[in-house]
């Protein structure tokens, strides 16, 4: 399971930072249902998903730093969140995106619980 949220952490860095790159080169209006985000917020947002890269990669070299990968995992499950609520204010009757932010926001909070929650199964507790 280790293996698995690794090779998970490492995709969503990767994902991560291909958002940023792509809100750094295009304009909120390049998604019609997200033009209401003002553009200030847009790079922001940018900004900030480049710190959840360095927050994703750090505890692969660092395990002090381990808590580091669930809050940007955190922050990208809000951004999900928050596209999808625009997305639906705009009136927007396109269900691609939407159903793009929901899956990763789920892939996001799988990637929490087993950061933080999940813990192996003893042998012990089935007798």
């Amino acid at each position: 399971m280790n293996v698995l949220l690794s090779i998970l952490q490492v995709l969503l860095a990767l994902h991560t930072a291909a958002g940023a790159v792509w809100k750094w080169s295009h304009s909120e209006q390049a998604a019609p249902s997200l033009g209401a985000i003002p553009h200030a917020v847009w790079l922001g947002m940018s900004g900030l998903e480049l710190l959840c890269v360095v927050a994703f990669i750090v505890p692969l070299f660092d395990k002090r730093a381990a808590i580091l990968a669930p809050i940007a995992a955190a922050f990208v499950i809000a951004e999900m969140l928050f596209f999808s609520g625009v997305n639906l204010a705009s009136g927007s009757i396109s269900i691609g995106p939407l159903m793009y932010w929901i899956v990763l926001a789920a892939v996001c909070a799988f990637f929490i619980c087993g950061r933080l929650g999940f813990r192996p199964i003893r042998r012990s507790e089935f007798a």
